[in-house]
């Protein structure tokens, strides 16, 4: 089967040398050309052989490095002893030469990527932790258009490296359990263990961001890059090229371009998860990029995970019960069924809703709101704040390791950004029991676009 597919792929590069020769299509080569470089490379640390990238992976702790990286917008709330070791597992592996990159490439899709591609920039534009990505023009061989691509080339030996490190279930465990007193890590280890291996795997990432495609198809502000499955393998990935504005950069825009940024990430993460089941589990600043008046493309969809029936119901009905109902009694009956809870906890029940119901605070009234990054943090202190009883009795169970991650990320980022709004009314436009009007100039183009997909 792999032979197959990298002869067939092969054949199609060929073809689409050969039909994109001439460089007809100058809007790709503008995009291509028009990025400025995100990374400054140091010739003296590129990684020059295999050998070389796993050794560099090694020192990095493999997947404790993604964990650290998971955690990396979070530091302000987390206890000193886990922030400390998590501060030591962020370093990105130096770029791979070029030489390496065009092995991974020539391994991957049969031929040397300038055979592969019309133009290709030998030079990553981003370097993280699994990987480098390149820019580069492709020729579609049916019609000769050409396309600006990123290119997403996998460091050689880093599935081992990570591989071997998550065998160390231990070291995990203990990480995780610096934060709750009543921990049992065995689930949050597990689960964390399977989507770090899932993402290892670029043609699971490229059938995740197709499904993400289709869904937000034509959608007026949120954008996610096509995906091209002939071009994709399992250690490479390629994907339509975007140009935007980077996170650093929003940052310095004016209030009401950050509040429309804002509410495009709320609805996303809530859109996605309550009408796909499903959420890229990594609210990162660096997976966006941003247009102005609340448009924004949407990146990296490695870590995806998909919800079932029964768990997307629990969400809904902690949700409503929290925020409005506001029925500490049915809530605690939830959180306990779910696992959330152990059931003979011998604490009191306006207890327990203080200690989970501060997550539904800026959805619990029908007020304007302004985030602040205080408050993210302040969550994020509870959250891990073992010296709270209801801690000794919590855990986190499976459904919920990435429920949790999205919304301790969801909350820095609005903290970042000063977001005001209200987000109670945006909310009642997401929850699927309640069905709101539509409430912002956002909330009104979105609801003629789910008008026209889903016109029930």
């Amino acid at each position: 089967m792999r032979r197959t597919r990298t002869g067939r792929t092969a054949k199609v590069a060929k073809l689409g040398v050969k039909v994109g020769g001439s460089y007809a299509t100058t809007a790709a080569r503008k995009v291509f050309a028009s990025s400025e470089r995100r990374l400054a490379l140091d010739d003296e640390r590129r990684l020059k052989t295999a050998e070389a990238v796993a050794g560099e992976l090694g020192q990095m702790k493999g997947a404790l490095m993604k964990l650290g990286q998971m955690a990396s917008y979070l530091d302000e709330g987390l206890p000193e002893p886990l922030r400390m070791a998590l501060a030591q597992l962020r370093s990105s592996a130096p770029p791979m030469s070029r030489e390496l990159a065009n092995q991974v490439v020539r391994d991957e899709l049969g031929a040397d990527p300038a055979d592969v591609f019309v133009d290709w920039d030998p030079d990553p534009i981003a370097a993280a932790s699994i990987g480098q990505v390149h820019r580069a023009i492709l020729a579609d061989p049916s019609t000769g258009e050409q396309h600006a691509v990123a290119v997403k080339v996998q460091y050689p030996g880093v599935d081992e490296a990570i591989e071997s490190d998550l065998r160390n279930a231990d070291m995990l465990g203990t990480l995780l359990k610096q934060g709750f007193g009543g921990l049992e890590p065995d689930e949050m280890v597990a689960e964390i263990k399977e989507r770090i291996v899932e993402e290892l795997d670029y043609e699971l990432e490229a059938r995740n961001q197709q499904e993400f495609v289709e869904f937000y198809r034509d959608h007026p502000f949120i954008h996610v890059p096509a995906v091209y499955p002939d071009w994709s393998t399992r250690r490479v990935l390629t994907t339509e090229l975007v140009d935007g504005h980077t996170w650093d950069e929003v940052l310095r825009w004016d209030q009401h371009q950050r509040d429309l940024a804002a509410e495009t990430l709320f609805r996303f993460v809530f859109r996605s998860l309550y009408r796909m089941r499903a959420f890229n589990g990594d609210p990162h600043p660096g997976n966006y990029l941003f247009h102005g008046d609340g448009h924004v493309t949407f990146l990296d969809f490695g870590l995806v995970k998909h919800f079932t029936n029964d768990e997307m119901s629990t969400f809904a009905a902690m949700v409503k019960s929290a925020a409005v109902d506001h029925d500490v009694a049915e809530f605690r009956s939830i959180v306990e069924a779910a696992g959330m809870l152990r059931a003979d906890a011998p604490v009191d029940t306006d207890a327990v809703g203080e200690y989970f119901q501060q997550f539904y605070e800026p959805v619990r009234a029908d007020r304007e709101m302004t985030w602040t990054s205080s408050y993210a943090s302040s969550i994020v202190r509870h959250t891990f704040d073992r010296s709270s009883p209801i801690s000794q009795y919590a855990t986190v169970p499976r459904a919920f390791v990435f429920i949790q991650r999205i919304n301790l990320g969801l909350y820095a980022l609005l903290g970042q950004l000063g977001a005001t709004g209200n987000y109670r009314r945006i909310a009642e436009e997401l929850w699927p029991f309640m069905n709101g009007p539509a409430s912002t100039d956002l909330g009104r183009v979105e609801a003629a676009w789910l008008a026209r997909i889903d016109p029930r």
